[in-house]
C-alpha cells in the first residue's frame, strides 16, 4: 500500500468526531484542500464534505474520513494534520515537510 498523503494525530481525530457529530446528517467527513491566497502564497482550506468527488483520496482513520482534493495531493504529501488548543484559540495545524516558507502569522505557506 503506498503512502498515506497525510496522517492524523489524535488530538485532530478527536476534534474531527466532535464537529462532525454537530454536522449534517448527509455530511461523510471533512475535506481538505489548498488555495492561492496569503502572504505567504498558499492556505489551507477545510470544508464539510457531503460525498466523494472524482480522483479524491479517501483517509479513513480512526473512526473519520479526511477527503484530500486531487489539487492538494502534490502539496500535502507526508503532512500530519494536528489539532492545537491554546488558551485563546483552538485550530487544525498542518505540519507540512513541504512548505519552504510561512508567514508570519501562520495562515498561508510556500512550497
Amino acid at each position: 500500500m503506498s503512502e498515506k498523503t497525510i496522517t492524523i494525530t489524535d488530538k485532530a481525530v478527536s476534534r474531527i468526531k466532535e464537529i462532525m457529530s454537530s454536522a449534517e446528517q448527509s455530511t461523510i467527513g471533512v475535506r481538505i484542500g489548498v488555495k492561492s491566497g496569503g502572504c505567504a502564497g498558499m492556505s489551507y482550506i477545510m470544508e464539510y464534505a457531503k460525498d466523494i468527488k472524482p480522483n479524491e483520496e479517501v483517509i479513513e482513520d480512526k473512526g473519520v474520513k479526511v477527503l484530500i482534493d486531487p489539487k492538494a495531493i502534490m502539496y500535502l504529501l507526508g503532512t500530519e494534520m494536528d489539532y492545537k488548543k491554546e488558551k485563546f484559540s483552538s485550530q487544525f495545524v498542518f505540519n507540512n515537510p513541504n512548505e519552504t516558507e510561512r508567514c508570519g502569522c501562520g495562515e498561508s505557506f510556500k512550497v
